[in-house]
């Protein structure tokens, strides 16, 4: 029987241009780890966006006759805030990296536009965009009244 190292010890070697980095597998399972918790954040995130923007629709039209929500979809690279009318998605509102919590107005229903508009994961942009977000979007043009970084 082969006898195997303990698999906490064993080093594994990146190689690069300038130098070799030697790190451990913990400090591989940590960093996973790290990007695992960012990714669960950025969709917390992006729920609370969905809802700060069905509650914007319904303080600004009260008794409308139609079902209006929002629904996250989840692609590869990103999150798409949908807006669903009466059970049925309509169009996509916003895009959000999934990795940086980038926030991006849509270009069109498959793509972004360019330039990052907000990202959830700093705490005062994602306070403003709570607090500002509009079912139609306003806050996601450049010229928008955000003053923060």
């Amino acid at each position: 029987m082969i006898a195997l190292p303990n698999p906490t010890k064993i080093l594994y070697t990146e190689h690069s241009s300038e130098n070799t980095m030697t790190a451990t597998f913990t400090d591989h399972v940590a960093q996973k780890d790290a990007q695992n918790t960012i990714q669960l954040n950025v969709t917390k995130y992006s729920m609370m966006l969905c809802d700060a923007l069905q509650q914007s629709h319904q303080r600004q039209y009260p008794n409308s006759g139609r079902n209006y929500s929002y629904a996250l979809i989840s692609g590869r690279k990103y999150h798409k805030v949908m807006q669903c009318v009466d059970g049925q998605t309509e169009s996509v509102h916003c895009f959000i990296d999934k990795k940086t919590g980038s926030v991006y107005k849509a270009a069109s229903i498959k793509a972004p536009a360019k330039g990052v508009r907000f990202n959830l994961l700093i705490i005062q942009e994602r306070e403003f965009v709570l607090e500002n977000c509009d079912w139609a979007g306003g806050y996601l043009y450049r010229n928008a009244y955000y003053q923060g970084a």
